[in-house]
Protein backbone atom coordinates (compact mmCIF):
# COMPACT_ATOMS: atom_id res chain seq x y z
CA UNK A 1 0.00 0.00 0.00
CA UNK A 2 1.23 3.39 -0.55
CA UNK A 3 1.50 5.90 2.09
CA UNK A 4 -1.31 7.98 0.65
CA UNK A 5 -3.63 5.30 1.91
CA UNK A 6 -2.55 4.75 4.99
CA UNK A 7 -2.77 8.23 5.28
CA UNK A 8 -6.69 8.08 4.37
CA UNK A 9 -7.09 5.21 6.21
CA UNK A 10 -5.97 6.89 8.95
CA UNK A 11 -8.07 9.89 8.61
CA UNK A 12 -10.94 7.61 7.86
CA UNK A 13 -10.60 5.66 11.27
CA UNK A 14 -10.39 9.61 12.90
CA UNK A 15 -13.29 10.46 11.45
CA UNK A 16 -15.12 7.82 11.75
CA UNK A 17 -13.98 7.47 15.80
CA UNK A 18 -15.20 11.36 16.07
CA UNK A 19 -18.50 10.39 14.25
CA UNK A 20 -18.88 7.91 17.33
CA UNK A 21 -17.73 10.03 19.97
CA UNK A 22 -20.34 13.04 18.05
CA UNK A 23 -23.31 10.37 18.61
CA UNK A 24 -22.32 9.33 21.89
CA UNK A 25 -22.20 12.92 22.84
CA UNK A 26 -25.43 13.72 21.51
CA UNK A 27 -27.37 10.47 23.32
CA UNK A 28 -25.76 12.31 26.68
CA UNK A 29 -26.75 15.77 26.10
CA UNK A 30 -30.54 13.65 25.00
CA UNK A 31 -30.27 12.13 28.02
CA UNK A 32 -29.34 15.13 30.28
CA UNK A 33 -32.18 17.19 28.60
CA UNK A 34 -34.62 14.94 30.03
CA UNK A 35 -36.78 15.65 33.05
CA UNK A 36 -35.61 14.51 36.56
CA UNK A 37 -38.72 11.51 37.33
CA UNK A 38 -39.22 14.48 40.58
CA UNK A 39 -39.87 16.79 38.57
CA UNK A 40 -42.58 15.42 37.17
CA UNK A 41 -43.25 13.75 40.75
CA UNK A 42 -43.35 16.40 43.23
CA UNK A 43 -44.97 19.67 41.98
CA UNK A 44 -45.71 22.76 43.97
CA UNK A 45 -49.09 24.74 42.81
CA UNK A 46 -52.01 26.00 44.46
CA UNK A 47 -54.85 24.74 41.80
CA UNK A 48 -55.36 21.92 39.88
CA UNK A 49 -54.45 24.37 36.46
CA UNK A 50 -50.85 25.41 38.06
CA UNK A 51 -50.49 21.51 38.56
CA UNK A 52 -50.56 20.92 35.26
CA UNK A 53 -48.93 23.71 33.89
CA UNK A 54 -45.89 22.73 36.26
CA UNK A 55 -46.04 19.69 35.01
CA UNK A 56 -46.64 20.16 31.05
CA UNK A 57 -43.05 22.77 32.01
CA UNK A 58 -41.53 19.50 33.30
CA UNK A 59 -42.32 17.53 30.39
CA UNK A 60 -40.88 19.81 27.40
CA UNK A 61 -38.10 18.09 26.07
CA UNK A 62 -37.22 20.12 23.07
CA UNK A 63 -33.81 20.35 23.70
CA UNK A 64 -33.81 16.27 23.98
CA UNK A 65 -35.48 15.98 20.91
CA UNK A 66 -32.80 18.36 18.95
CA UNK A 67 -30.02 16.46 20.93
CA UNK A 68 -31.52 12.93 19.31
CA UNK A 69 -32.10 14.28 15.77
CA UNK A 70 -27.87 14.93 15.96
CA UNK A 71 -27.17 12.07 17.03
CA UNK A 72 -29.36 10.38 14.80
CA UNK A 73 -28.10 12.16 12.15
CA UNK A 74 -24.31 11.76 12.85
CA UNK A 75 -25.20 7.67 13.71
CA UNK A 76 -26.74 7.74 9.59
CA UNK A 77 -23.41 8.89 8.47
CA UNK A 78 -21.56 6.73 10.08
CA UNK A 79 -23.36 4.19 8.82
CA UNK A 80 -23.98 4.68 5.22
CA UNK A 81 -20.11 5.68 5.18
CA UNK A 82 -19.64 2.04 7.00
CA UNK A 83 -17.32 4.11 9.49
CA UNK A 84 -18.45 1.58 12.63
CA UNK A 85 -17.44 -1.29 13.43
CA UNK A 86 -19.82 -2.62 15.46
CA UNK A 87 -22.84 -0.33 16.07
CA UNK A 88 -25.16 -1.85 17.49
CA UNK A 89 -24.49 -0.51 20.93
CA UNK A 90 -25.57 3.07 19.22
CA UNK A 91 -28.35 1.81 17.66
CA UNK A 92 -30.04 0.48 20.87
CA UNK A 93 -29.00 3.47 22.73
CA UNK A 94 -30.58 5.93 19.69
CA UNK A 95 -33.15 3.09 20.20
CA UNK A 96 -34.21 3.63 24.37
CA UNK A 97 -33.79 7.40 24.09
CA UNK A 98 -35.99 7.57 21.32
CA UNK A 99 -38.60 5.05 23.22
CA UNK A 100 -37.98 7.78 26.29
CA UNK A 101 -38.65 10.83 24.33
CA UNK A 102 -42.26 9.40 22.71
CA UNK A 103 -43.49 8.31 25.87
CA UNK A 104 -42.62 12.36 27.48
CA UNK A 105 -44.10 13.67 24.30
CA UNK A 106 -47.48 11.55 24.64
CA UNK A 107 -47.72 12.86 28.08
CA UNK A 108 -46.81 16.14 27.04
CA UNK A 109 -49.63 16.80 25.13
CA UNK A 110 -52.56 15.04 27.17
CA UNK A 111 -51.08 17.34 29.83
CA UNK A 112 -51.49 20.24 27.93
CA UNK A 113 -54.83 18.99 26.49
CA UNK A 114 -56.43 18.63 29.59
CA UNK A 115 -53.90 21.93 31.18
CA UNK A 116 -56.71 23.91 28.22
CA UNK A 117 -60.02 21.53 29.28
CA UNK A 118 -59.85 21.99 33.07
CA UNK A 119 -60.60 26.37 32.74
CA UNK A 120 -63.39 25.38 30.19
CA UNK A 121 -65.01 22.41 32.42
CA UNK A 122 -64.80 24.64 35.43
CA UNK A 123 -66.66 27.57 33.61
CA UNK A 124 -69.26 25.16 32.69
CA UNK A 125 -69.76 24.09 36.16
CA UNK A 126 -69.56 27.68 37.54
CA UNK A 127 -72.59 28.44 34.53
CA UNK A 128 -74.41 25.46 35.42
CA UNK A 129 -74.48 26.11 39.00
CA UNK A 130 -75.18 29.57 38.62
CA UNK A 131 -78.23 28.74 36.14
CA UNK A 132 -79.31 26.10 38.93
CA UNK A 133 -79.44 28.63 41.80
CA UNK A 134 -81.06 30.90 39.68
CA UNK A 135 -83.62 28.20 38.91
CA UNK A 136 -83.85 27.61 42.65
CA UNK A 137 -84.24 31.02 43.72
CA UNK A 138 -87.06 31.44 40.83
CA UNK A 139 -88.91 28.50 42.35
CA UNK A 140 -88.28 29.93 45.58
CA UNK A 141 -90.11 33.32 44.64
CA UNK A 142 -93.03 31.16 43.28
CA UNK A 143 -93.55 29.08 46.15
CA UNK A 144 -93.49 32.01 48.28
CA UNK A 145 -96.08 33.98 46.16
CA UNK A 146 -97.95 30.78 45.93
CA UNK A 147 -98.15 31.00 49.88
CA UNK A 148 -99.19 34.53 50.05
CA UNK A 149 -101.52 33.84 47.51
CA UNK A 150 -102.85 31.57 49.65
CA UNK A 151 -102.67 32.68 52.74
CA UNK A 152 -104.99 36.16 51.29
CA UNK A 153 -107.32 33.67 50.17
CA UNK A 154 -107.25 32.08 53.49
CA UNK A 155 -108.35 35.77 54.95
CA UNK A 156 -110.61 36.85 52.51
CA UNK A 157 -112.45 33.41 53.59
CA UNK A 158 -112.47 34.06 57.08
CA UNK A 159 -113.91 37.52 56.43
CA UNK A 160 -116.36 36.13 54.53
CA UNK A 161 -117.46 33.63 56.97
Amino acid sequence: MSQATLDDDELFEDAASEMREDVEESLGKARAELPEADAIWEVDADNTLGVLNALRSALDIEDAEDHLVDAKKWYTMGERADAFEDADDLAEEIEAVEDVLDDVTDAHEQVSDLASTVPQLRSALEEFAEEADADEDAEDEADAEADTDADAEADEAEAEA
